[in-house]
């Protein structure tokens, strides 16, 4: 290794050294909220604030997912129990988290649930499921973390392709991750004056445990993704990662400048639909 224990170096190479190590870390002395941070997208996006030396409260209705979570990221990461949906929960949550790891830098509102609502058929307790947990817990998981949100924060919402796509059975979840491309532009306005910065990341199809039924089996998983690299660009379903890497350049001062934006992960189904192999001579 070039840095090997025993060498010694003038004062200012280790002082140069231990600069570059630093600027590597990005996240480094910063400590973040990541709401359903127990499985597929908030667990990629902790697993990788971690590393990149954050601490990390993370928050998920799953007891035992949470705590598998909190074994596997390690002594900088916390793992409370409380739904998105339930925001007296939310506030012992964030409290206890910042007591443990000190003002929040960055706040990843990730929970989330789906919910088809064809019109028709739907009904009136999962649409306002949907709404209460994927708007209204939104809001108020930014609400209850602002006493405890250091000046110039970053603020992450989850949104989503179905915001814009017009997918058929799912008039309550657009709806919603439509309000949150929305409601991230309002608090941009409101909270600029504080340096905070709003912004949204939606993904399109991500591999993670959401899709239930559709991926219950190897061969229905198989063939799921299959139908998703047909309609998308290029011609693969999305990987955790493949968020979390953008929610780290947005929490991140990699995205000093960066306000009021949405990010879409989605291997180009919203930008170049026509472009998918379905469409492909």
């Amino acid at each position: 290794m070039w840095l090997h224990h025993k060498t010694k170096w003038p004062r200012w190479q280790s002082s140069f050294i231990m600069q570059l190590v630093e600027a590597s870390v990005r996240l480094q002395g910063k400590t973040a909220l990541i709401t359903g941070g127990n499985s597929g997208i908030g667990l990629a996006t902790a697993r990788l604030f971690v590393a990149e030396g954050a601490k990390v409260v993370i928050t998920g209705r799953n007891k035992e997912t949470l705590e598998a979570a909190a074994k596997e990221l390690g002594p900088n990461a916390i793992a409370l129990a409380a739904d998105a949906t339930d925001i007296a929960a939310t506030e012992a949550a964030i409290k206890r988290g910042t007591e443990t790891f000190g003002k929040l830098d960055i706040v990843f509102a990730n929970a989330g649930i789906p919910g088809g609502t064809p019109l028709g058929s739907a009904t009136l307790e999962v649409f306002e499921k949907v709404i209460s947990t994927n708007l209204t817990g939104v809001f108020f998981t930014v609400q209850s973390a602002l006493p405890y949100l250091n000046d110039n924060a970053s603020i992450i919402l989850n949104g989503s392709v179905i915001s814009v796509l017009g997918i058929p059975g799912y008039s309550a979840y657009g709806a919603a991750k439509a309000g949150v491309r929305a409601m991230a532009r309002i608090m941009a306005s409101e909270l600029s004056p504080r340096g905070i910065r709003v912004n949204v990341v939606a993904p399109g199809a991500i591999r993670t445990p959401i899709w239930g039924a559709a991926v219950a089996t190897p061969e229905a998983e198989k063939a799921f993704e299959q139908r998703i690299a047909l309609s998308t660009p290029l011609g693969r379903i999305g990987e955790p990662d493949h968020i979390a890497k953008t929610v780290l350049f947005l929490a991140s001062d990699d995205s000093a400048h960066v306000q009021g934006q949405e990010i879409f992960v989605d291997g180009g189904a919203v930008a170049s639909p026509s472009g998918a192999p379905i469409y492909r001579g």
